[in-house]
């Protein structure tokens, strides 16, 4: 599966990991993983949005303007 490693292997990491570090600890750890994951994806977006703005700003000023 992962490399070699069986299932019963992870479970038993797992449960190390569980005792180690008590399942409080592990939960608001996997909370600020999230939080950050979140707000990475929500800056790349932002990103995103202000490419899109950007770019079709620099499309209208390169149109043409029409003299009559």
């Amino acid at each position: 599966m992962f490399g070699g490693i069986s299932i019963w292997q992870l479970l038993i990491i797992l449960a190390i990991v569980v005792l180690i570090f008590g399942t409080k600890k592990l939960r608001n750890t996997g909370r600020d993983v999230g939080g950050a994951v979140k707000e990475f994806k929500d800056a790349l977006a932002d990103k995103s949005d202000e490419s899109t703005h950007e770019q079709s700003v620099r499309e209208e000023e390169k149109k043409p303007e029409h003299q009559d």
